[in-house]
Parts: C-alpha cells; structure tokens; sequence
C-alpha cells in the first residue's frame, strides 16, 4: 500500500497516524487502485494502494496559506530550499502581507528579521539596512535594479507582488555590484490557470482609503493563454498635521504557452506616488536633547512635494529542453519621472537661528537589465549535479536637473514658496554592468551537497559632464557552501560569498582606488520539518568589508585633486541570525527571528580613535520580530486572530554642540505590538481588522545626528484598518 497526504500539515496528534503509515507501507504502482476490502478472517481491513501525492510547497505562495514557501533561487540561481541554502533566507508570502495588512516595500522591511528600516534622512527617504550596511539593490523577477531611497528611490506597491524573498549577507553572485547587505527580490503575481476576481476596499485611521482589484482569467479555451490585471489607488494622510499620500497602480500581465515546452510572460505596470511629507524631520535643542513635540508637529510647508511616476515592462521566456534542462531569459525596463522640492529646519546661520535649508530637482531615471542561463543536471562519478550558466547585463542612467536657489544659511523660516529657477544645464551619469557567472551544485554523498559559484563582471561609470568616470575590469565575484545531512530534517552548512562596491576616490596616481569587497563568512543548522511548511535556522556570520577609501596625508595631490585616498578602511560585522517560519499546525502560522549583529571599525588612518567602536550607532544591534496568525475549527471556524510584535534595542548619537562638548542623544529600546482579526462571511466576503501600536507607544523611529538639523522622527500611535475583499 502507499499513503496520501495533505498538502498542509495536520495538527501534532496526526504525526502518530503518518508514522503508522510510512511504516506499514510497500510499494505500488500508480494504477493499481484496488478499493478496501476486510478479510473477515482476521477482522482486518486491508486498504488498497492509492497514490504518495507531493506535499512540498511551491514557490509560488499566493492561495497557500502559509508563512513560507518552496524552492526559491535568489541566492545562486538555483532553485533550492530554504534549508538546501547555505545562507540566511526570509520569505514574505502573499498571507502573511494580507495578514499584516502590508501594501509597500517599506512594510516587507519592517516585518523581515534581521533588516532594520532607517528614517536618518527624513520620514519619506528611507533607508533599508542588514547586517550593518545599506541596501543598495532590489531585484524584480531576480534582475537586479539600483535603489537610492534617499532621491529617488520609490516603494514598489505590494498589490503586484506574489512574495518577497530576502537574503541575508554578501549576494554578489546574483546581484553583481552593491553592498554586503541583503538581496531583496519581489517577485511578481503571475496569471492563474482558473478565473477569480478579488475586490479589496479598506478605511483606516486619519483617513486612510484604500481600493483594489485583481482579476485573472484564462484567454482561450484551451488555457495556453492567460491574463491578469491589477489595480489599486490609496489616498491617505498621516497623524502629522496637514501631511498626505497618495499611491496609484496598474498592473497587466500575460502568459502564453507556445508550445508544451515554451512559455512566454509580458508584462506592464504603471506606479504613481505622491507625498508632502518626505524631508523635514523635528529638531533637537541646541544642547542636543529632544524637544519633546507632539507627535503631530509637521516642520514642513505647505509647497513640498516629492511627485514620482515609474512605467516597467518586461519579459520572460522559458523552454525546456531534454533531460530536464531549462533555457530562461527574463529582461526588465523600467523609466521613472521625478520631482523633489522640500525643506529642512536648520541652524547653519552664523548666530544659530533656527531658519530653513530649500531644495528642488528632478530626475530622469531609466533602468535595463537582461538575464539569460541554462540549468539542468549533470552526470559525474556516479552520482547527479546541477549547473547554472548564465551572463547578464544592466544599465542605470540617471539625468538630474538642480534648480535655485539651493539655500541652507539663512531661508527664513516661515517664507513662502520659493521661486525656483533651473541651476545650469542638466547632468548625466550611465552606469552599465555585464557579467557572466556559473553555479554548481556537486553531490559529494548523498548527505554532502558542495555549491560553488564564480561571477566576473565588467562595470563602467560614465560621468557625461565631467571627469568622474570610473571602471572596473573583471571583478571576480566567489561563492562556496556546504551543506551536510544530519537527518531527513536537519543540516548544517558553512558558506562564504562575496561582493564588491566600485569607489570614485583616486589614490596619488590619480586612478580610482579599487573597489570595496564585502565578504560573508556564515556557518549554521536548518531544520525542516512537515515537508517543508515549516522552517527553522540559526546562523553565526561575520562581514567584512575591506578597502574602504581612506584620505591619505599627501600634502600635494596630482592632477589638481584636492584630495588623495588610499584602499585600507576596513569595518566588520558579526552576529547571530535565528529564525522560525511557517506552520506550526495546520491551522497556525508564524513568523519569528532574532538577530545581533555588531557592527564596529577595524580600520581607519583618517580616524584612529573608531577603531574597535560602533560603525553606526542609530542602528540597533539587536532585533526581534516575531508575527502569528491562527484559524479556528469548529463553531468559530469562520475567525481567524493573529498579532505582531516588534522590539529593537537602543539608538544613540554623540552630538557635538557649539561649545566643543557632546551630548549622547538616545532612544532607548522599545517594542509595539499590533493585533489581527478576520473573519470569512461566507466563501466570497472575507472581513479583517488590524489594530497597529495597540498600546500606543510613543517613540522615535529615527533620532538625529546634529543640533544643526533635524533628525527626530516619531513612529506612528495606535491606528486602526478595517479591509473587506470580495471574491468571486
């Protein structure tokens, strides 16, 4: 006989009935469907042979219901488990963002373990940091695109998004150039097989409106042709005075099957976004100390406006080949029209009155990026690998336009709006990066897996209006892990990647200094358990990043440089990264981690008095985060609760005041807690409320760094969001 199991797994008390199972199982063929019978004999009833079905989760989340998923790719290029990845992983599903009532990037961050959300330079010019660095990267469908949040950087609307899947530490083999960070990559919705159309509408607090539609459907009878559609619009203000936003999608997508081996997907989405409330952050006192205003104090005007618009195409092609090897090509192009004009509460006149710093410009961005590989399994010493074997190629071109005045001595404070006027003629800066990069996976036994990965890249800055260029030629990019069996649930791994950061700075020769390296050194257990639907791990790393440019003590530089450096920074991170996620029972999900991550200087000739001290201290070191969801059965099977809770440790900054002291500015360590409930009216009305800092806790998600600007930024109080979805 064989057994059939369920997709999810059933509450512990079932474990007893699979293990019977497993246990009193002999093989059969598919066909043989013979239907119970009892041998009256023995009274025993002898069941016939049905099908093992496969009870492992796909990568795709949406409809699943859980808080992890299947085989992802981000981190190699090959599609391998969570615990077949030696590295830390997090995967944001398509639930756990309903559930959490998530609708932007800047949500995925705040719920992700061991990725920290950084206000510094004001409440809408974030900044996403792991493991003591910037993310500097976001990748679409695994193509990697550049982000800035403190300019242009814009938060991809979670309407068209199937999952967020994050990696932890250095990524340069799917990423190429950028910081030892994380690699975040959202992967978009795709059609269904079946039609289903979803209406969302949601109201929350200070006005906060939200309208959604998702349809899909197959475009011909056969279902080889399939489309999608999805739209959203949310118009919002904030618990700061006068502040609002609004956020506007479309997405379309289609998917045809050209042949039983070929598939072909397009797609287009159009993102506006529109906000007065970005820049200006509250002051601090001229002794340093929070002034302590209400969390409803806007420092801005009522003329600033940050305005974007993005249009993305892209495609993919998919063929399989014989012997279970595929061809995939994906390509994505994205062009983004901005427009920034705010200000800044400051004090960098002469006598410290407190006036105000202006700023407008706007920005051309246009972004292209192609990956094409080849993967499938090979024959070698007895056993079967994976390869990978793929290049690619992306180009950032950014055109910025400043206007006057740019003023930041003296605007007064309560002026109107400024005549801006166009400072000179535009500038241009092209950046491009090709790269080819293979990917192994050797099967040394059958318990030992060995992942070695290698990636060279050729990367070129083109400074069209001066003489900033820059290139760097073949950049070896390494990957290596190991991955041992314990049992059928457990493994251990040890891992090392790497990543490099191309620097302007030139040395006394007057050439670039070389690029920054990023090196991830990881060691860890994974345990998964319930095939999959449940994921467990603990890692110890350790990054350094090397080569930072240092100002050298040359008195004269060539070539007319007012300054030379040299390649000897050096700054590391260490930690310890733990994380649960998934089903606990069929009917509760979590999502749990924890991380430490101790970020200090190693070296640095233009400040020896950091070396062994904090790298960056308004970024805490400890994070805790930790959400659940729970269905019920029986009379309350229609309700569902859930919460969230988040704590972090303390930040501070050493301020220095106009008088030669200094003033440790800190918010110390906190927790908010949000709660969850829902309920399912009949099978197409589905009713959720979310209740966000239900103690209301007053804190500052951000502090400042100077008495002369600000830098104090207060995490929303308590609020409420009430959704309805409608499906059908």
């Amino acid at each position: 006989m064989s057994c059939s199991l369920p997709l999810r797994p059933r509450p512990p008390f079932n474990l007893l009935a699979l293990v019977v199972c497993m246990a009193t199982a002999t093989p059969a063929l598919a066909e043989d469907t013979e239907p119970a019978t009892a041998t009256p004999a023995s009274g025993v009833i002898e069941l016939g042979a049905t099908d093992i079905i496969n009870t492992h989760l796909g990568s795709t989340t949406e409809g699943s219901e859980s808080y992890t998923s299947g085989a992802m790719s981000t981190a190699t290029k090959l599609p391998l488990t969570q615990r077949e990845t030696p590295q830390a992983v997090t995967v944001i599903t398509r639930q756990r963002m309903d559930d959490q009532g998530m609708t932007s990037i800047n949500d995925v961050i705040r719920a992700t373990p061991g990725v920290y959300l950084n206000y510094n330079d004001g409440p809408g010019r974030q900044t996403y940091t792991a493991r003591g660095f910037d993310i500097d990267n976001l990748m679409y469908d695994g193509i990697p695109s550049g982000y800035n949040g403190v300019s242009v950087g814009a938060q991809p609307n979670l309407a068209m998004f199937d999952r967020v899947e994050v990696v932890r530490g250095a990524t340069g083999l799917v990423t190429g150039a950028g910081n030892p960070s994380a690699a975040v990559n959202l992967v978009r919705k795709r059609p269904l097989a079946e039609q289903k159309v979803t209406l969302t509408g949601a109201a929350g607090s200070w006005d906060d409106y939200r309208g959604e539609l998702d349809a899909s459907s197959p475009l011909n009878g056969s279902g080889t042709w399939r489309g999608r559609v999805v739209t959203s619009y949310n118009d919002a203000n904030s618990f700061v005075d006068n502040a609002m936003q609004r956020h506007g999608l479309f997405y379309a997508v289609t998917e045809a099957d050209l042949t039983d081996s070929t598939t072909l997907t397009l797609g287009f989405s159009n993102q506006k976004d529109k906000t007065n409330y970005f820049w200006g952050s509250s002051m601090v006192g001229l002794d340093g100390r929070h002034l302590h205003l209400p969390r409803s104090y806007n420092p801005g005007t009522d003329w600033e406006s940050k305005d974007q618009e993005i249009n993305t195409v892209f495609a993919e092609l998919r063929h399989q080949l014989a012997n279970d090897w595929k061809l995939q090509l994906n390509a994505n192009y994205a062009e983004q029209d901005a427009m920034f004009r705010g200000s800044y509460q400051s004090r960098f006149t002469p006598d410290q009155r407190l006036a105000r710093t202006i700023y407008k410009a706007t920005y051309d961005e246009k972004q292209a990026g192609v990956d094409a590989f080849a993967s499938g399994p090979f024959q070698a010493f007895g056993r079967t690998h994976e390869l990978v074997v793929g290049a690619s190629k992306r180009i950032y071109d950014m055109t910025e336009q400043q206007y006057s005045p740019y003023n930041q001595s003296g605007y007064p404070l309560e002026a109107g709006k400024p005549d801006f006027t166009k400072l000179g003629s535009a500038t241009q800066a092209v950046t491009s990066q090709e790269g080819v990069y293979v990917t192994s996976r050797f099967s040394l036994a059958d318990p030992l897996k060995l992942i070695v990965g290698g990636r060279l890249d050729w990367y070129d800055y083109d400074d069209r209006d001066g003489e900033g260029d820059y290139k760097v030629t073949r950049n070896l990019t390494r990957y290596a892990g190991l991955i041992y069996d314990l049992d059928q649930h457990h493994s251990v791994y040890v891992s090392y990647s790497d990543i490099f950061t191309p620097q302007s700075e030139r040395d006394e020769a007057g050439t670039p200094v070389r690029p920054i390296v990023g090196k991830n050194y990881e060691v860890g257990i994974k345990g998964e358990y319930f095939d999959g639907a449940l994921n467990a791990s603990a890692a110890l790393f350790r990054v350094d990043q090397e080569n930072r440019a240092v100002q050298t003590s040359t008195a004269v530089c060539p070539r007319g440089l007012n300054q030379c450096y040299e390649a000897s920074g050096q700054v590391r991170s260490q930690g310890v990264d733990l994380e649960l996620q998934g089903a606990l029972t069929d009917r509760w999900q979590v999502g749990a981690g924890y991380t430490y991550a101790r970020v200090h200087t190693l070296k640095d000739d233009n400040n020896p008095g950091s070396v062994n001290q904090r790298f960056d201290t308004d970024v805490p070191e400890h994070l805790f985060k930790l959400t659940t969801n729970y269905r019920f059965q029986g009379d309350l099977e229609k309700l569902r609760v859930g919460g969230t809770l988040s704590w972090q440790s303390r930040l501070y900054n050493d301020i220095e005041l106009a008088d030669g002291n200094n003033y440790r500015l800190q918010q110390g360590s906190y927790a908010v807690t949000d709660l969850m409930a829902g309920y399912q009216v009949n099978q197409h009305l589905d009713l959720q409320l979310n209740a966000n800092n239900v103690f209301d806790r007053k804190y500052y998600s951000s502090i400042s760094s100077s008495y002369q600007y600000g830098g104090d930024n207060y995490g929303a109080p308590r609020n409420l969001m009430l959704t309805a979805k409608y499906t059908f």
